[in-house]
């Protein structure tokens, strides 16, 4: 298990470090992006491939697109079983001193933790946000230490949070790359979050509260997956959008958008191009595999599998000139390990190798004790007789 493992973790490091992101913001489609943004980046999130950057690094006030990390961390919570969905936080009376966006939650209000879910991805309910911090952590500040120390594990390391909300203080920044990779680790790990970021109109308190969602791509641009808003009169126009065509999805981070049209159509801009010049594939060998024999085994063969289907982000204009070339053992001395490597896929487009994905063990072969490899040579006289 141990060896398949390591191969599993092989796959994935030449898989994510492939080189198929375009060199410029052109090589693919031929014509620039226009993006109206201080900063730009955009993503692939199976891969984590950057498609396209601009000022990536720049460190920004990211205004409430700090609430990906707080849904993040609330979504980690729930999957440790420190919340559940239908748990009633209670508004203290520093959550609903916030201000910015909310929804007016008055000090010792009850909402579920699905409702405050819904409150932040939607409207960017900054009481609600501080509310579910407050459950998680015990204070804003406790929660604040665990954003950063989160961001630290996934190696933002242009970011410094002061707050949950995204409200402005000086030092809270970090950057579109940052928000991409945060952006990844919420909807590449936990989906359900679609089912907040999705929503266009709904309603909280038994339809007295109505919200509409701040991001107006969710309505107009197909595929549209979410992600969150942020503006303020310093950071300006930023935003987080992630959307799926295909099978693929990808999230465009814009950050200092001078207004808030510029912004959608800056995300819709790196989408579309995207959209237009990637795909990720499936990569499998042109030919069936053979079993492969198993030397003094209890079973005398072994059938090889890929370590993972291999999904490969190519430039789609390449997409047709993938070839693959199998290297595989004969013959492997038990015992076997299920998952043991039995040889390799080369991938290669256009002669360059692009991936090399191990071909290991389906299944455990337990080595032949003495009696039974006595017994295996005695077999054949027998039958012969």
């Amino acid at each position: 298990m141990k060896k398949f493992l390591a191969a599993f973790a092989a796959v994935a490091l030449v898989l994510t470090g492939s080189s198929f992101a375009a060199e410029t913001p052109s090589a693919a489609s031929g014509t620039a992006l226009t993006v109206n943004a201080a900063s730009a980046v955009l993503m692939e999130k199976e891969t984590g491939q950057i498609l396209y950057e601009n000022n990536a690094h720049e460190r920004l006030e990211p205004a409430s697109v700090t609430k990906v990390m707080t849904l993040l961390l609330t979504f980690e919570a729930l999957d440790a079983g420190k919340l559940t969905l239908e748990q009633p936080i209670t508004a203290s009376r520093h959550a609903i001193s916030m201000g910015g966006s909310q929804i007016w939650l008055k000090e010792n209000e009850q909402l579920t933790v699905h409702e405050m879910l819904k409150a932040v991805a939607v409207v960017s309910a900054n009481d609600c946000a501080v509310a579910l911090a407050e459950a998680i952590c015990g204070s804003e500040e406790a929660f604040v230490a665990k954003m950063n120390q989160r961001a630290a594990e996934l190696g933002m390391a242009d970011t410094n949070f002061l707050n949950v909300t995204g409200l402005p203080a000086p030092g809270h920044v970090t950057s579109a790359y940052d928000i991409a990779l945060m952006s990844r680790e919420l909807i590449l790990n936990h989906p359900e979050i679609r089912e907040y970021t999705t929503i266009w109109i709904d309603s909280l308190r038994g339809g007295a509260s109505q919200l509409v969602n701040t991001n107006k791509l969710i309505r107009f641009y197909d595929g549209a997956t979410g992600l969150k808003t942020g503006s303020t009169s310093t950071a300006q126009y930023c935003l987080s959008a992630t959307a799926e065509r295909d099978g693929m999805e990808l999230i465009a981070v814009v950050m200092k958008s001078p207004t808030p049209q510029e912004r959608f159509d800056g995300a819709r801009a790196l989408l579309d191009y995207g959209f237009a010049n990637y795909t990720l594939m499936n990569v499998y060998p042109d030919q069936v595999l053979p079993p492969v024999n198993v030397k003094l085994g209890k079973q005398s063969t072994v059938q090889p599998l890929l370590a993972q289907p291999p999904r490969l982000l190519l430039e789609r204009e390449k997409a047709a000139r993938v070839e693959t070339a199998v290297d595989l053992t004969g013959e492997v001395q038990a015992p076997v390990e299920e998952g043991q490597t039995l040889g390799r896929m080369t991938v290669r487009v256009d002669g360059i190798t692009v991936a090399e994905i191990p071909l290991v063990a389906d299944r455990a072969v337990e080595r032949l004790t003495t009696w039974g490899i006595f017994r295996s040579l005695l077999r054949p006289l027998f039958l012969a007789g």
